[in-house]
């Protein structure tokens, strides 16, 4: 005797994974602003990478993950069938999609975890405030679209949708650090 679900247990649980997937989300995030905020960090440098201070640093690893960014926007529209021009995507696609989105999370550790333990979550001007919030986001909306790689039964706009709003992500706060630092009269010095 085979069992079949339930229709309506079958309709919800996509709502099910969004749910969880906007929790972990939240709660990534979350972590990430909650700790921030009550330790605000001592602004000192506690490692450069090689580049003459923690600003540069950041900024050109933040550059350089957006670059890659570029690449994973461009390798996802192939794969899914949307790139001008590109009717079958070559095997190769997907992993050159994997490896960029796999370097450009690792290239955001080291500004992550300078922007956090260092800084703190900022809240002395606008531009600091913004950034700060879209640096936690960007670390729960990556939580829940490496979740939403694994679940099963997803509506099929959820990966594309986090996907671009990773990209979108990146890019506010590219232009809310690197951009501003390249061009404010602070940098540009590697």
């Amino acid at each position: 005797m085979t069992t079949t679900a339930h229709p309506t247990t079958a309709r919800r649980a996509p709502q099910w994974g969004l749910a969880i997937l906007a929790l972990v989300a939240l709660a990534v995030g979350g972590v990430l602003a909650a700790y921030a905020l009550v330790n605000p960090g001592d602004r000192r440098t506690l490692f450069t990478l090689g580049f003459s201070a923690m600003l540069p640093m950041k900024s050109w690893l933040t550059s350089a993950a957006a670059a890659l960014v570029i690449v994973q926007v461009l390798s996802a529209l192939a794969m899914w069938g949307k790139l001008p021009g590109v009717t079958n995507a070559p095997g190769w696609v997907s992993g050159l999609h994997r490896w960029s989105g796999t370097i450009a999370f690792v290239i955001t550790v080291p500004v992550a975890f300078t922007c956090v333990w260092s800084l703190g979550f900022g809240t002395y001007s606008t531009r600091a405030l913004v950034h700060s919030i879209l640096g936690c986001a960007f670390y729960g909306v990556f939580a829940a679209k490496m979740l939403a790689l694994r679940m099963h039964r997803l509506p099929g706009w959820v990966l594309p949708v986090l996907g671009g709003l990773l990209a979108a992500v990146l890019t506010g706060l590219w232009f809310g650090a690197a951009f501003w630092y390249f061009t404010s009269g602070i940098g540009p010095t590697f």
